[in-house]
């Protein structure tokens, strides 16, 4: 979108901005969307004033975002997405209504025209069925990852991992050797180091999934620390070494860096499901996986809390809810199966 500057505009979203940061605690990808939510709102009014705001360019702006297609995909916006960008301008405009120079402009009641219809809102906010994979389908992909070079023992090292830990993949892309205890089994994810969700920070058991799973990520921490020389402030899955080799680029080796996202995490897994001829699920899916699973080892609510909490949740509400799906055949199936 072309972009034009209005001083009291950038002004103001600074302020507003730095509310979000410091006194609402938003995190930087948090602010950011919000950010671009008012700019593409900006831009429907052609860069006017806000002072000059009216209810009409909330309608306007409405009416574009039904019509905007994605970059990414081509197909009009979807309505979670409309409705996210629509919040996020609504918040900034009833903040607006609140602030010196805006007050006799701008009402509270003005930001409820970026309320999407009620229709809409049903649909934006519907939880839809996300696909996962089975622990055979996990075995079958598993069995077919090639394990002979150091980023391919890195790969399927990594696939281990997350069966035995369901870990968020922002979070395994920033974990370091000293975050892995074998002898307890455990995963310790510090919210000081590691990227968890919310910056929380609990530790995480291996959970009783198969053998071949534990023996191959303990196999990668003895090569890291044993033949690499790796130390507690290593990471545990490293990006590799490039360098020059035969007058050009090539992978030398392991560096000692951790990634700075979770792209490549989610590269891995997906890849290692397509080649072996099944859909490409993504890291966070194994979450569902191990969700499902809690049913065959929890007998007791005890059992199953603490399912819940391996997983770095507070509540058991949350683990059932998203990550223990019952579709309706399976819902007549357990029903009937209680007569």
């Amino acid at each position: 979108m072309a972009r034009k500057c209005v001083e009291e505009n950038e002004r103001i979203k600074r302020r507003y901005l730095q509310f979000l940061r410091e006194a609402k605690r938003a995190d930087t990808a948090t602010v950011n969307k919000a950010a671009e939510a008012i700019l593409r709102f900006e831009a429907s009014t052609g860069f006017k004033p806000f002072k000059r705001f009216h209810i009409e360019q909330a309608v306007k702006f409405k009416n574009q975002l039904s019509q905007i297609k994605s970059e990414k995909t081509g197909k009009p916006l979807s309505k979670a997405t409309i409705d996210g960008t629509l919040r996020a301008v609504k918040a900034f405009v009833h903040w607006l209504a609140g602030q010196q120079g805006y007050r006799s402009r701008i009402s509270y009641a003005d930001a409820e025209y970026f309320n999407l219809n009620a229709k809409d809102a049903r649909i934006a906010h519907t939880e839809r069925e996300t696909l996962f994979p089975t622990i055979e389908q996990c075995r079958h992909a598993f069995a077919q990852m090639p394990n002979t070079s150091p980023l391919q023992r890195r790969d399927k090292a990594l696939f281990a991992f997350l069966m035995l830990t369901g870990a968020r993949d922002g979070a395994i892309a920033s974990l370091r050797l000293k975050h892995i205890d074998m002898v307890q089994a455990c995963v310790h994810q510090d919210a000081r180091d590691v990227k968890t969700k919310f910056a929380k920070t609990f530790t995480t058991t291996f959970f009783p999934v198969d053998a071949e799973y534990l023996s191959c990520f303990r196999e990668w921490i003895e090569f890291l620390r044993k033949d690499q020389l790796f130390g507690p402030a290593d990471a545990l899955f490293p990006k590799p070494l490039i360098g020059i080799k035969d007058g050009g680029f090539a992978c030398l080796g392991l560096s000692r860096d951790v990634y700075s996202n979770a792209a490549k995490i989610r590269d891995v897994i997906k890849t290692a499901f397509t080649n072996a001829g099944l859909p490409a699920f993504a890291p966070h899916s194994f979450r569902k996986t191990l969700g499902i699973l809690a049913n065959d080892f929890c007998k007791t609510p005890e059992q199953f809390k603490a399912w819940s909490m391996n997983l770095g949740h507070e509540s058991i509400a949350t683990t059932l809810s998203a990550y223990c799906p019952v579709s309706p055949g399976r819902q007549a199936e357990l029903i009937r199966s209680m007569a």
